[in-house]
């Protein structure tokens, strides 16, 4: 699970079972919006070197980031979660 001193960011669920992740939903008003912000975590993923789980639809995305460690969640993962809210934020 998280460690106790590690800040969960708004609107992350940190998960109910055993693996320690967060997970967090994005809606979208059409599919072009949903296809540039997949691109923009794409790029995201590669630069950071790190691939959370996707699950996506027309107008929707669901992103999970597991702990790298496979453990705990780290600040690592917390910083990956708020790029990915600020690449939400800035999808034009």
């Amino acid at each position: 699970m998280a460690d106790s001193d590690l800040v969960v960011p708004e609107g992350w669920d940190p998960g109910r079972g055993k693996a320690a992740a967060l997970n967090k939903r994005y809606n979208f008003e059409r599919y072009g919006q949903t296809r540039d912000f997949l691109d923009r975590v794409a790029e995201l993923s590669e630069s950071d070197g790190y691939h959370p789980n996707i699950s996506f639809g027309t107008t929707y995305v669901n992103i999970t980031i597991d702990a790298r460690d496979g453990e705990r969640l780290g600040e690592a993962d917390v910083a990956f979660a708020l790029e990915i809210d600020r690449l939400y934020v800035d999808k034009g």
